[in-house]
């Protein structure tokens, strides 16, 4: 089977080994003469990302890179990325790297021609009308990670930095137009990275699933995902090389996300303050929630997850599921507690103030409140 693949769905995508070549071609597709590439600044020196400023550079499409993106972007980094893309008379943005990279390259695009702050788009309601349309600058994605899917995402998170919360900012038009995903340029990616990242696209696929809103499509596509990552993330985290691996971690981060529209819950409205006030890796950090989450939401989702886990091949429905889930996280290197990467149990009534207030509550199959969410951060502590 062939994995290379042009697809229409969500958006235009380019899937491929070596595809990242076709990059001036999908510039050319979308009217950009002067793109300026943003990416996190652990990348800026990567191979991948001098190779891709090098293709467009010989397309004569210069070499503009803004690298001034944190692990969790916030709207400082946003504001720098916005003069940089004025100051050096841009006319699109090429989102490069994992989340951060990702999600900050879509706001600077979708920033540089709105005159309102950014929070006043925040995913509530129907803000996103308050924006220019026809002032958000053309957006290709390239993800160099398997896990957040923000590629083919109508939004990206933000950290807003004097509260320390996390605020979703959408926009239909912040949809990259083109994507292209390379499974070469993610065999670099260190195994934790790699495992991380993974578990991120998985727990995005699990919290779709088990959300209680009406989405038939989003269920099937985020069963699917699950399968892709139970078979090949532990090949990916063995030997990075492995393209077959790579490639459908690529597909399965994509379907997380694209399933997520129907909805998330108590793994990311805790993940989003812990990962505001501590710094902590976001997919990791979702992957250290995970089994605590399952327990609290079971009776909720068991009959489901019995279905699931058949599918899935794993034995014991609902139990068995979430048995594998903590085996998968120790199998992947996964820390148990989230005190191993720095959590403090002197926070907890500020985390849960936090997250009781995140967008991801909504889709929770059972009702959080603040003492529930409480509780669960003292079982995952």
């Amino acid at each position: 089977m062939s994995l290379t693949a042009n697809w229409s769905y969500p958006t235009a995508i380019r899937f491929g080994a070596g595809r990242i070549r076709e990059l001036p071609e999908a510039c050319r597709q979308l009217g950009i003469s002067k793109p300026l590439l943003v990416t996190e600044r652990g990348l800026a020196a990567l191979p991948i990302t001098t190779g891709a400023l090098d293709i467009l550079e010989q397309a004569g499409l210069g070499r503009g890179l803004f690298a001034e993106v944190d692990p969790n972007p916030h709207e400082q980094n946003l504001a720098s990325g916005v003069e940089a893309y004025k100051a050096g008379g841009h006319d699109g943005v090429i989102a490069f790297g994992g989340g951060s990279g990702l999600d900050l390259g879509k706001m600077v695009a979708f920033m540089a021609g709105q005159t309102r702050p950014v929070w006043d788009f925040e995913d509530i309601g129907d803000w996103w009308t308050r924006a220019n349309a026809d002032a958000i600058a053309p957006i290709i994605a390239v993800p160099t990670t398997a896990g957040t899917g923000s590629e083919v995402g109508r939004a990206s998170v933000i950290t807003n930095s004097q509260t320390h919360q996390k605020k979703i900012i959408f926009h239909p038009k912040v949809l990259p137009s083109v994507v292209i995903c390379d499974p070469e340029l993610t065999v670099s990616m260190p195994k934790a990275i790699t495992a991380g990242t993974g578990v991120d696209a998985f727990a995005h696929c699990v919290e779709a699933y088990s959300s209680p809103h009406y989405h038939p499509m989003s269920q099937g596509i985020a069963l699917e995902g699950m399968r892709l990552v139970k078979e090949y993330l532990p090949r990916a985290y063995a030997d990075g090389n492995d393209i077959e691996a790579r490639a459908h971690m690529m597909s399965a981060a994509m379907m997380g996300a694209t399933a997520f529209q129907k909805g998330l819950g108590a793994i990311h409205a805790m993940s989003h303050p812990v990962g505001a006030i501590f710094n902590t890796h976001h997919g990791t950090t979702n992957a250290i929630c995970m089994p605590a989450v399952l327990a609290f939401n079971a009776d909720a989702i068991r009959d489901r997850f019995d279905k699931a886990a058949a599918y899935l091949g794993i034995e014991g429905g609902f139990d068995g599921f979430r048995s594998f889930v903590q085996e998968f996280n120790d199998q992947l290197g996964i820390p148990r507690r989230l005190s191993d990467v720095g959590v403090t149990e002197d926070r907890i009534d500020e985390l849960a103030a936090m997250a009781i207030t995140d967008p991801s509550c909504g889709g929770n199959p059972v009702e959080l409140t603040v003492d529930n969410l409480k509780e669960l951060f003292r079982a995952c502590i």
